[in-house]
């Protein structure tokens, strides 16, 4: 990948994950994060990847990896088809917004 898609794709991961990591670690401590996601009886696909987004915060951007900036793309494609799925009305407490949050974005933010 070049430097621009490698640029296009941290400003979009960035505007789609609106929690800071700490935010985003406390969230995933509480149950209705767990509470969520395709699971194979253990912890959520959802859940691992919010651990993940974790991670990257926190990483300096020269020491992203392809892997890294691989996840991100798929954070980012993920939270943009699931926004256009909003459900009608009060969505503070629903699984919808359980799992945008799991992928660090509150919609309600």
């Amino acid at each position: 990948m070049s430097d621009d898609d490698d640029t296009t794709t941290e400003t979009e991961f960035r505007e789609v994950v609106t929690m800071a990591p700490a935010e985003l670690e406390r969230w995933l401590d509480t149950e209705e994060s767990r509470s969520v996601g395709q699971s194979d009886g253990g912890e959520s696909t959802g859940h691992r990847s919010g651990r993940r987004i974790v991670e990257i915060l926190r990483t300096k951007k020269a020491d992203l990896t392809e892997a890294d900036r691989a996840h991100m793309r798929k954070v980012v494609g993920y939270v943009r088809r699931h926004l256009a799925q909003r459900p009608q009305g009060d969505v503070s407490e629903t699984r919808w917004r359980y799992s945008l949050m799991n992928c660090g974005h509150d919609p309600l933010d």
